[in-house]
C-alpha cells in the first residue's frame, strides 16, 4: 500500500475511529485501525467487537492498493502533530511508513487477516434521514440516559419509528427526554418498529461531521442497526430489555404553565446552582404573577436569589429542581420555553417548540 493523504482529512477519519476504540480492552488488536487503500480512496475501519465504524478519505492518490493494520492511538498522535499539508503512509508487511515534509515514522503493525470482521451496510435502507435533523435530535435526548444502571435497557436512546416521524427517547428514571423529527424516505410500507441505540454509537454519530443536509440512511436487523453517510458506516449492537412506558411518565393534568426566555432561565439557573452544594442539590423556583425568583442556599456557605421574567398561567407554586437536570435541558432548547406543574411533589414539564418535550422529577426542598 501507498499512497499521499490530506493531512487535515486524515485527522478527523482518525479522531472518529479512535473514538469506536476502548482502551481497557484485553485483546491488542481492537487496538487497532485497519488502512485500507483501493481505487476509491483509503477506507479506515476500527471495531471494538459491539460498534464497527468504516470511514472513507477521498482526498487520497493510491499509487499502490493495499491494507494495514496498525495502533490507532499512535497514528492519530503522529497525523495531529504534523505540520505538512499532505502526508505519504506506505506500507510493507506488517510496517507502516509515514512520511512528511521533514520527517519519517515507521510504526509497527500487526497481521490483517487477525482483524475480526466489522458488519457492512448491505441492501436497502428502511428510511432515511437528513443528518442535522439527526444531530439535533440526538443532542435533545442522549443526556437523558442511564449512565450507571442495573436497567440496562434505559442505558440507551429509544427511537419508535411511527409512519413517517421518528421519535428519540431517552430517560434515567430522575428525567425524560423526548423529542420528534420527519424521516425523509422510506422502503415499502410505513411501518412501526423500535430499536434501543447505545450511547456509544449515538455520540460517534455526531462526531461525523458533515453537511446538514447530508443523508443518514438507517437499517435495522435483530439486535443490530446500521448508519450509512456519505463519508462513513456505523454499525452497532442494540441494547437489549424492555424500555420503561415512557408515555405514562409525561404529566398530563398540570394547572399551571410559565413562558420564559431560555437564555435568561439558563442564566438564572446557573447563577443560582452555584450555592448549592451535595447537601442541598435543589434549586427553589417561587412563580408568581410577578414573574420568577430562583433561590439556592449551601449551608455555610451562603445564599442567592435571581429573578427572572416569566409569564404565569394558574396561580402561584413553589417546586425545586435539581439545576444540573434543568441546565441539560436547556441546552437542547430554542428561544422560549414553557414549563407546565401541577404541585410541588409531582413532574414538572419543559417543551421547546411543537418537537421537544422533557419530563424532570422535582426535589425536597428543606
Amino acid at each position: 500500500m501507498k499512497l499521499i493523504c490530506d493531512r487535515h482529512m486524515l485527522a478527523e477519519a482518525l479522531a472518529a475511529t479512535t473514538a469506536v476504540i476502548s482502551t481497557r480492552t484485553p485483546k491488542p488488536i481492537l487496538q487497532c485501525v485497519r488502512l485500507t487503500a483501493t481505487g476509491d480512496g483509503l477506507m479506515l475501519t476500527a471495531y471494538d467487537q459491539e460498534v464497527g465504524l468504516r470511514y472513507r478519505v477521498a482526498q487520497v492518490e493510491v499509487s499502490k492498493t493495499g491494507e494495514t493494520l496498525v495502533s490507532a492511538d499512535r497514528l492519530a498522535s503522529i497525523v495531529r502533530e504534523s505540520s505538512d499539508e499532505t502526508l505519504t503512509l506506505e506500507s510493507k508487511e506488517d510496517l507502516l511508513h509515514v512520511r512528511g515534509q521533514d520527517s519519517h515514522f515507521q510504526i509497527y503493525g500487526q497481521s490483517v487477516r487477525e482483524f475480526p470482521p466489522v458488519p457492512e451496510f448491505e441492501g436497502e435502507a428502511d428510511y432515511r434521514i437528513m443528518a442535522g435533523m439527526l444531530a439535533s435530535a440526538v443532542e435533545r435526548t442522549v443526556f437523558a440516559a442511564a449512565k450507571e444502571s442495573t436497567r440496562y435497557a434505559i442505558n440507551g436512546v429509544l427511537w419508535m419509528r411511527k409512519g413517517k416521524k421518528l421519535q428519540l427517547i431517552a430517560t434515567d428514571g430522575r428525567r425524560l427526554a423526548w423529542t420528534t423529527l420527519a424521516i425523509e424516505k422510506t422502503r415499502g410500507e410505513d411501518g412501526d418498529t423500535q430499536a434501543i441505540v447505545p450511547v456509544k454509537t449515538l455520540n460517534l454519530l455526531t462526531r461525523l461531521r458533515g453537511e446538514a443536509d447530508d443523508p443518514v440512511d438507517v437499517k435495522i436487523q435483530p439486535n443490530q442497526i446500521l448508519l450509512r453517510t456519505p463519508r462513513a458506516t456505523i454499525s452497532s449492537v442494540l441494547v437489549e430489555g424492555h424500555f420503561p412506558n415512557y408515555e405514562e411518565v409525561v404529566p398530563r393534568d398540570c394547572t399551571r404553565k410559565a413562558e420564559l426566555s431560555t437564555p435568561e432561565f439558563h442564566s438564572g439557573v446557573r447563577r443560582a446552582a452555584l450555592l448549592t452544594n451535595e447537601e442541598s442539590k435543589g434549586v427553589r423556583l417561587s412563580f408568581t404573577e410577578g414573574g420568577l425568583v430562583l433561590s439556592s442556599r449551601a449551608p455555610q456557605q451562603g445564599e442567592a436569589t435571581i429573578n427572572v421574567p416569566a409569564k404565569l398561567e394558574g396561580g402561584a407554586i413553589e417546586i425545586g429542581f435539581n439545576p444540573v437536570y434543568l441546565i441539560d435541558a436547556l441546552k437542547a432548547c430554542g428561544e422560549t420555553i414553557t414549563i407546565e406543574m401541577k404541585e410541588p411533589t409531582k413532574p414538572g414539564l419543559l417543551r421547546s417548540g411543537p418537537d421537544f418535550l422533557y419530563v424532570v422529577m422535582p426535589v425536597t426542598l428543606a
